[in-house]
C-alpha cells in the first residue's frame, strides 16, 4: 500500500475524522469511534498489497464531480480531496441482487477497505456511498454489522429524524433498520465504517425491507 501514498493519505483521513468528530455525549459511539481508529491503524500497520479491483461507473456517478466541489468548502475538504485523488480507481456498485426501480440511477457505493476492496480487511469495511439529489434510500438493516455514516457533502435525513449536513455522523447498532433520504437539489456523499465479525464482513448481504402486506 505504501507504493501508493494516496491511499495511505486518505486511510489517515479516515482516522482523524473517527478522532475529531463529536460523539455527542454517547459512550455507545464513542467507543465505536474508537474501534474504527483501532481497525484503521491496524490495517495501516499491516500495509497490505493493494487489489486491481477495476475502476466501475454507474449513472449516479455523473454526480460525483458535484458532490466533490460542493464538499469542499466544509470542514470535510480534506477527506474530499483525498478521494478527488483516488476518484479514477474507484470501483462503484449496487451491492444488491435485485435494485428497486429507479434506485440504480441514484444511487452506488464503493468500497474502499474490506474483503473486496482495493486495500483488503476482514476486520474493517470502509466506504463511500453516493446519492443522487432527491433519493429515497429503502429501510434496510446490517446482520451483526455495526455501522456509522458521515456526511461529506449535502445534505439528508435517517428516518426523517433531523437533517445531516458534511461533519455530522450518523450510528446505526446492528440489526436497526433505516431509510435515508437525499435533499432534492443537490447529491449527497457519506463515508460509512462497518465493524463487526469477520464472517459477518465477509458474507454480509444487504437486502431492503418488504412492506407488509395489509390483510384485507
Amino acid at each position: 500500500m505504501t507504493s501508493q501514498p494516496a491511499w495511505v493519505y486518505l486511510l489517515r483521513d479516515f482516522l482523524e475524522l473517527y478522532r475529531t468528530i463529536p460523539a455527542g455525549g454517547s459512550a455507545t459511539i464513542r467507543a465505536h469511534q474508537r474501534l474504527v481508529r483501532e481497525r484503521i491503524s491496524g490495517v495501516l500497520r499491516a500495509n497490505p498489497a493493494l487489489r486491481d479491483s477495476g475502476a466501475a461507473h454507474k449513472p449516479v456517478t455523473a454526480h460525483l464531480q458535484r458532490a466533490l466541489d460542493q464538499g469542499r468548502g466544509t470542514p470535510m475538504s480534506r477527506v474530499i480531496r483525498s478521494i478527488d485523488g483516488l476518484r479514477a480507481q474507484l470501483s462503484w456498485q449496487y451491492g444488491y441482487d435485485k435494485v428497486p426501480r429507479g434506485l440504480d440511477q441514484k444511487y452506488a457505493y464503493a468500497e474502499l477497505v474490506g474483503p473486496t476492496g482495493p486495500v483488503q480487511s476482514d476486520q474493517i469495511i470502509l466506504g463511500l456511498v453516493l446519492f443522487a439529489p432527491g433519493c429515497i434510500y429503502p429501510a434496510h438493516a446490517h446482520d451483526g454489522i455495526t455501522e456509522s455514516y458521515i456526511c461529506l457533502s449535502g445534505a439528508m435525513s435517517q428516518n426523517d429524524q433531523g437533517v445531516y449536513v458534511p461533519g455530522s455522523m450518523i450510528f446505526n447498532p446492528p440489526g436497526q433498520m433505516h431509510r435515508i433520504t437525499v435533499a432534492d437539489l443537490e447529491p449527497s456523499l457519506l463515508a460509512y465504517a462497518w465493524i463487526g465479525p469477520p464472517e459477518k464482513l465477509v458474507s454480509q448481504k444487504m437486502v431492503f425491507s418488504r412492506k407488509t402486506r395489509r390483510q384485507g
